[in-house]
């Protein structure tokens, strides 16, 4: 049986809560709309690439967008310092992009969904107004964290769009 990436149904939009809720949710579906790009595909289409030279692809996305979870909310966020790169190193920069195979696929995507997890974990119980440093040493809060993160988020599902119309045409927020 060939493995496939599971079919995600997306929440509902929340459209009037409070501010913490406000931002969790937006993070949330926009998790979900990634996950939902990638369903249903095997790890030979979620390796397919559709740009040229380009070297991006939905398993690519993933894996990279696992190490951004871990990198903002773990390390930075709730200081959780010295731990390793998800998916590449210093020698291999682009080896989230470069390295996924159709084999690497199911355990790529439990670790993005692992660092899901942990970054829901890191942020559980802590205020908007928690602050940290970001790599650049400028001051940062938690509320900047979900904002930047639903950014990051919504760049990536963009490109999803496109890859998955490549895959198979399937087109549609």
């Amino acid at each position: 049986m060939t493995w496939r990436t599971p079919e995600v149904q997306r929440p509902e939009r929340v459209s009037v809560a409070d501010e913490r809720v406000a931002l969790e949710s937006a993070l949330d579906l926009c998790r979900a709309t990634f996950l939902h790009k990638c369903g249903g595909l095997t790890g030979e289409q979620l390796v397919r690439r559709s740009v040229g030279r380009s070297t991006m692809s939905l398993l690519g996305l993933a894996r990279h967008l696992a190490g951004v979870e871990r990198w903002w909310f773990r390390n930075h966020f709730a200081g959780e310092s010295g731990l390793p790169y998800v998916f590449f190193t210093e020698d291999n920069m682009e080896g989230d992009f470069d390295d996924g195979t159709p084999e690497s696929a199911p355990g790529d995507f439990e670790i993005y969904h692992r660092e899901v997890a942990a970054a829901r974990a890191a942020v559980a119980g802590r205020s908007l107004d928690d602050t940290f440093r970001r790599p650049n040493g400028e001051l940062a809060d938690l509320r900047w964290l979900f904002v930047y993160l639903i950014e990051e988020y919504a760049r990536h599902n963009g490109h999803a769009d496109l890859l998955r119309e490549h895959i198979d045409g399937r087109t549609g927020w």
